[in-house]
Protein backbone atom coordinates (compact mmCIF):
# COMPACT_ATOMS: atom_id res chain seq x y z
CA UNK A 1 0.00 0.00 0.00
CA UNK A 2 2.67 3.03 0.72
CA UNK A 3 4.63 1.56 -2.34
CA UNK A 4 1.71 1.98 -4.61
CA UNK A 5 1.09 6.26 -3.04
CA UNK A 6 4.46 7.21 -4.63
CA UNK A 7 3.80 5.24 -7.60
CA UNK A 8 0.79 7.41 -8.32
CA UNK A 9 2.37 10.55 -7.53
CA UNK A 10 5.34 9.91 -9.90
CA UNK A 11 2.98 8.67 -12.57
CA UNK A 12 1.36 12.20 -11.76
CA UNK A 13 3.47 14.36 -13.94
CA UNK A 14 3.45 11.77 -16.88
CA UNK A 15 1.53 12.15 -20.15
CA UNK A 16 -1.34 9.78 -20.48
CA UNK A 17 0.74 7.44 -23.26
CA UNK A 18 3.14 6.86 -20.51
CA UNK A 19 1.28 6.39 -18.12
CA UNK A 20 -0.87 3.48 -19.72
CA UNK A 21 2.44 2.06 -20.83
CA UNK A 22 3.76 2.04 -17.47
CA UNK A 23 0.73 0.27 -16.25
CA UNK A 24 -1.18 -2.01 -18.91
CA UNK A 25 -3.63 -2.67 -16.32
CA UNK A 26 -5.01 0.64 -16.62
CA UNK A 27 -7.59 1.81 -19.62
CA UNK A 28 -7.69 5.35 -21.00
CA UNK A 29 -7.62 8.76 -18.72
CA UNK A 30 -11.00 9.63 -19.37
CA UNK A 31 -11.43 12.91 -20.65
CA UNK A 32 -7.85 12.21 -22.30
CA UNK A 33 -7.58 10.96 -26.15
CA UNK A 34 -9.78 8.43 -25.99
CA UNK A 35 -12.90 7.81 -28.29
CA UNK A 36 -15.17 11.16 -28.58
CA UNK A 37 -18.12 11.39 -27.18
CA UNK A 38 -21.41 9.92 -28.75
CA UNK A 39 -22.64 13.29 -28.66
CA UNK A 40 -20.13 14.64 -30.97
CA UNK A 41 -20.18 12.09 -33.81
CA UNK A 42 -24.01 13.21 -34.48
CA UNK A 43 -25.00 15.60 -36.79
CA UNK A 44 -25.73 18.49 -35.66
CA UNK A 45 -29.27 20.06 -36.04
CA UNK A 46 -30.27 23.50 -37.92
CA UNK A 47 -32.35 24.24 -34.83
CA UNK A 48 -29.05 23.74 -32.64
CA UNK A 49 -26.99 25.74 -34.56
CA UNK A 50 -30.17 28.19 -34.37
CA UNK A 51 -29.94 28.45 -30.70
CA UNK A 52 -26.46 29.08 -31.04
CA UNK A 53 -26.86 31.92 -33.38
CA UNK A 54 -29.34 33.51 -30.88
CA UNK A 55 -26.83 33.21 -27.90
CA UNK A 56 -24.53 34.95 -30.10
CA UNK A 57 -26.40 37.54 -31.10
CA UNK A 58 -27.38 38.21 -27.39
CA UNK A 59 -23.53 38.30 -26.85
CA UNK A 60 -23.17 40.85 -29.52
CA UNK A 61 -26.09 42.95 -27.82
CA UNK A 62 -24.63 42.36 -24.48
CA UNK A 63 -21.45 43.55 -25.89
CA UNK A 64 -22.62 46.90 -27.63
CA UNK A 65 -24.49 47.94 -24.47
CA UNK A 66 -20.86 47.83 -22.99
CA UNK A 67 -19.63 49.88 -25.55
CA UNK A 68 -22.63 52.46 -25.26
CA UNK A 69 -21.71 52.74 -21.65
CA UNK A 70 -18.20 53.16 -21.58
CA UNK A 71 -18.52 55.75 -24.03
CA UNK A 72 -20.98 57.89 -22.15
CA UNK A 73 -19.30 57.33 -18.75
CA UNK A 74 -16.25 58.75 -20.96
CA UNK A 75 -16.25 62.86 -20.32
CA UNK A 76 -14.62 65.00 -23.20
CA UNK A 77 -11.26 66.17 -23.01
CA UNK A 78 -12.19 69.95 -23.29
CA UNK A 79 -9.58 71.28 -21.63
CA UNK A 80 -9.35 69.44 -18.93
CA UNK A 81 -6.69 67.20 -18.22
CA UNK A 82 -7.94 64.12 -16.60
CA UNK A 83 -5.51 60.99 -15.93
CA UNK A 84 -4.00 59.69 -18.82
CA UNK A 85 -4.03 55.88 -17.51
CA UNK A 86 -7.64 56.66 -16.94
CA UNK A 87 -8.27 57.09 -20.62
CA UNK A 88 -5.56 54.36 -21.87
CA UNK A 89 -7.59 52.10 -19.87
CA UNK A 90 -10.88 52.91 -21.21
CA UNK A 91 -9.55 53.24 -24.64
CA UNK A 92 -7.78 49.60 -23.86
CA UNK A 93 -11.52 47.94 -22.88
CA UNK A 94 -13.19 49.46 -26.00
CA UNK A 95 -10.61 47.74 -28.17
CA UNK A 96 -11.20 44.84 -26.70
CA UNK A 97 -14.86 44.79 -26.83
CA UNK A 98 -14.55 45.69 -30.70
CA UNK A 99 -12.18 43.14 -31.31
CA UNK A 100 -14.84 40.61 -29.46
CA UNK A 101 -17.79 42.16 -31.87
CA UNK A 102 -15.65 41.26 -34.80
CA UNK A 103 -15.03 37.50 -33.44
CA UNK A 104 -19.18 37.49 -33.25
CA UNK A 105 -19.93 38.69 -35.82
CA UNK A 106 -17.77 35.92 -38.08
CA UNK A 107 -19.09 33.60 -35.51
CA UNK A 108 -22.60 34.73 -36.58
CA UNK A 109 -21.77 34.74 -40.16
CA UNK A 110 -20.16 30.65 -40.24
CA UNK A 111 -23.80 29.93 -38.26
CA UNK A 112 -25.82 31.41 -40.73
CA UNK A 113 -23.89 29.85 -43.58
CA UNK A 114 -23.75 26.96 -42.28
CA UNK A 115 -27.66 27.08 -41.47
CA UNK A 116 -28.24 27.59 -45.05
CA UNK A 117 -26.20 24.75 -46.68
CA UNK A 118 -28.07 22.17 -44.28
CA UNK A 119 -31.48 23.42 -45.33
CA UNK A 120 -30.90 24.24 -48.67
CA UNK A 121 -32.38 20.68 -49.73
CA UNK A 122 -35.89 22.35 -48.63
CA UNK A 123 -38.52 22.71 -51.09
CA UNK A 124 -39.26 26.19 -50.53
CA UNK A 125 -37.51 29.27 -49.50
CA UNK A 126 -39.65 30.63 -46.66
CA UNK A 127 -41.27 34.12 -47.65
CA UNK A 128 -40.47 37.39 -46.57
CA UNK A 129 -41.98 38.99 -43.41
CA UNK A 130 -42.14 42.17 -45.11
CA UNK A 131 -42.81 42.41 -48.39
CA UNK A 132 -40.53 45.13 -50.73
CA UNK A 133 -42.88 48.09 -51.57
CA UNK A 134 -44.74 47.25 -55.34
CA UNK A 135 -44.09 43.79 -55.04
CA UNK A 136 -46.74 41.27 -55.18
CA UNK A 137 -48.01 39.07 -52.17
CA UNK A 138 -48.23 35.40 -53.21
CA UNK A 139 -51.36 33.87 -51.82
CA UNK A 140 -50.94 30.35 -49.45
CA UNK A 141 -52.53 27.90 -51.27
CA UNK A 142 -55.12 26.33 -48.93
CA UNK A 143 -55.99 22.78 -49.12
CA UNK A 144 -59.90 21.74 -48.38
CA UNK A 145 -60.81 21.01 -45.01
CA UNK A 146 -63.71 18.90 -43.47
CA UNK A 147 -66.72 20.33 -42.57
CA UNK A 148 -65.91 20.15 -38.67
CA UNK A 149 -63.00 22.44 -39.15
CA UNK A 150 -64.53 25.28 -41.14
CA UNK A 151 -67.36 24.93 -38.24
CA UNK A 152 -64.39 25.42 -35.22
CA UNK A 153 -63.04 28.43 -37.47
CA UNK A 154 -66.34 30.17 -37.76
CA UNK A 155 -66.63 29.80 -33.83
CA UNK A 156 -63.25 31.11 -32.92
CA UNK A 157 -64.04 33.78 -35.12
CA UNK A 158 -67.47 34.73 -33.68
CA UNK A 159 -65.38 34.52 -30.12
CA UNK A 160 -62.86 36.93 -31.31
CA UNK A 161 -65.29 39.60 -32.77
CA UNK A 162 -67.12 39.34 -29.68
CA UNK A 163 -63.52 40.07 -27.62
CA UNK A 164 -62.70 42.45 -29.95
CA UNK A 165 -66.60 44.55 -29.39
CA UNK A 166 -65.91 44.18 -25.38
CA UNK A 167 -62.54 45.37 -25.70
CA UNK A 168 -63.61 48.29 -27.83
CA UNK A 169 -66.51 49.72 -25.47
CA UNK A 170 -63.51 49.01 -22.51
CA UNK A 171 -61.52 51.43 -24.78
CA UNK A 172 -63.91 53.91 -25.29
CA UNK A 173 -65.14 53.68 -21.82
CA UNK A 174 -61.51 54.53 -20.67
CA UNK A 175 -61.27 57.27 -23.21
CA UNK A 176 -64.45 59.12 -21.91
CA UNK A 177 -62.94 58.40 -18.24
CA UNK A 178 -59.43 60.26 -19.00
CA UNK A 179 -60.99 62.79 -20.86
CA UNK A 180 -63.58 63.54 -17.52
CA UNK A 181 -60.09 63.20 -15.36
CA UNK A 182 -58.43 65.56 -17.09
CA UNK A 183 -60.97 67.86 -18.15
CA UNK A 184 -61.08 68.31 -13.89
CA UNK A 185 -57.26 68.61 -13.52
CA UNK A 186 -57.72 71.61 -16.08
CA UNK A 187 -60.84 73.25 -14.09
CA UNK A 188 -58.34 72.96 -10.74
CA UNK A 189 -55.92 75.25 -12.46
Amino acid sequence: MAASLPQKAAMAGMAPQQQAHLNPGAGPVPGQQGMPPQGALREISPVFLCRIGQETVQDIVTRTMEIFQITRATQLPNGVTQSQAMYQDRFGKLQEHLRQLALLFRKLRLLYERCVEMTSDLQEAPPELVPYMGEELTVAQVEPCSPAVHQERNEVLEKVRLKNQEMKVLMDQMRNLLWDVNAMLTLRK
